[in-house]
């Protein structure tokens, strides 16, 4: 699970420019994707060798009744939550304002790190920054996002809190446990912890927010989060429930491994095959799991049925694994710990950088990428820089020249000679120069 970083602070202050310019600066591996609201972007990025998430909030107005503001403010509230470090953003040319002092009490009890990044100091001076010392957040750091200026030192602060913040927590896997409403996802969690922690019920939106609960099981120790169900956003009726599903999602981005829960008595449906592709997108390993195997009528052929059906809805995700079990008689539901510990290990695979560099310098060879008005990529060296999931960059003459289908064509080819099962990878090209 990458560190996240959380920006957050009152509107207007810079946030955003901020994280276009760490985003958009090519720093290193970076991927945009939209998060799950309309108010919280992520990103994921690199720096100094640390890989880490980043998340731009919305302007936080602790004091307005207008209901727009209250939502931004709980949308960063959960943000605040789910982060490791926290940079709390104000505006140099403007001064302190009551709104800083509000943000800043807020930050104070969420117990975390919080950096102190004063912004629009384009020309730096201590008279400048002195006022905000009063915050009670430390030093402040003084940059100006838009002309790139300060950011590295912010990012250097931030990197540094991962390993202090890291060693406090702990060494469990941790299992976010996703679905639509009455799927059985807390049945299922109460059948792998073995005893009642979750409220079960067959009305749907039973459980309101992620749950986490140590066990240990095999002798290792694992933490698995119960989670609300995810609805089409055209069905979530209420504030509480729209709140809920946000800490799904975080749930989801803070979990090692994803149990995918599935009603096997509908089959896998659209608003499934959108979750599963949330946690695809994440880069996290999962299982799908077809829960109610019980209530299904079988033949000799069933299974293959079902998995038929699994490998035509989720073409984009081929290298997903299943697992059929009733969460209510417990029938095959103590394989799941096997499939978590494999495909956790799968994710934290570490291919050696020779052995790489042979494979794709003789795939390269025997099937040379398609040229481009004349051009043809060339793949100069290929290493494996990070794990969870596995994250290839190929070093190459030209990154323009990387067509998606000869990606997926070298991914193929990854696959083939090792085991990823279970777990997304990524590929990227990168030219000479850039990191």
């Amino acid at each position: 699970m990458n560190p996240l970083i959380a920006i957050v602070g009152r509107p207007n202050v810079g946030k955003s420019t901020f994280f276009n310019k760490v985003v958009g600066k090519k720093i290193s591996i970076t991927e945009d994707k939209p998060g799950v609201t309309r108010d919280r972007l992520y990103a994921d990025s690199e720096w100094r060798g640390k890989i880490f998430s980043i998340v731009d909030t919305g302007g936080i107005e602790m004091r307005s009744e207008d209901t727009m503001w209250r939502e931004m403010k709980k949308q960063a509230e959960v943000a605040v939550e789910t982060a490791q470090v926290i940079l709390f953003f104000v505006d140099g040319r403007e001064g302190l304002t009551t709104s800083d002092y509000d943000v800043a009490d807020m930050l104070r009890r969420s117990k975390k790190p919080v950096i102190l990044v004063v912004n629009k100091i384009d020309n730096y001076s201590e008279d400048k920054i002195f006022e905000f010392y009063s915050l009670g957040l430390g030093e402040p750091y003084a940059v100006s996002a838009e002309h790139g200026t300060g950011i590295g030192d912010v990012l250097d602060e931030a990197v540094s809190w991962f390993e202090k913040v890291e060693s406090k927590e702990d060494d469990s896997i941790k299992i976010a446990v996703v679905g639509k409403p009455n799927a059985g996802k807390s049945s299922l969690v109460n059948r792998l912890l073995g005893f009642e922690r979750s409220i079960v019920t067959n009305i749907a939106g039973t459980t309101r927010d992620a749950i986490d609960t140590a066990l240990i099981y095999g002798g290792k120790n694992y933490t698995i989060i119960d989670t609300a169900g995810i609805r089409k956003k055209s069905k979530v009726e209420d504030e509480i429930e729209y709140y809920s599903q946000l800490r799904a999602y975080d749930a989801v981005r803070r979990a090692d491994v994803c149990l995918l829960v599935v009603d096997s008595t509908e089959g896998l449906t659209e608003q499934d095959t959108k979750i599963i592709g949330f946690v695809h997108e994440q880069g996290k390993p999962s299982l799908i799991v077809m829960n109610k195997w019980d209530l299904v009528e079988k033949d000799t052929n069933t299974i293959n049925k079902f998995e038929a059906k699994l490998k035509e809805d989720l073409k984009f995700m081929d290298y997903f694994k299943s697992l059929y079990i009733s969460a209510k008689t417990g029938q095959r539901a103590e394989k799941i710990f096997a499939f978590i510990d494999e495909v956790y290990a799968h994710s934290n695979f570490r291919v050696p950088t020779g052995t790489l560099n042979d494979l794709i310098s003789d795939t390269v060879r025997a099937n040379e990428p398609p040229s481009y008005n004349g051009r043809r990529m060339k793949v100069y060296y290929s290493s494996q820089v990070a794990v969870a999931p596995p994250t290839f960059v190929l070093k190459v003459n030209s990154a323009d020249l990387m067509h998606f289908s000869y990606e997926r064509f070298l991914e193929n080819v990854i696959r083939k000679n090792f085991d990823f099962s279970g777990t997304p990878i990524k590929i990227y090209a990168r030219e000479n120069g850039e990191q």
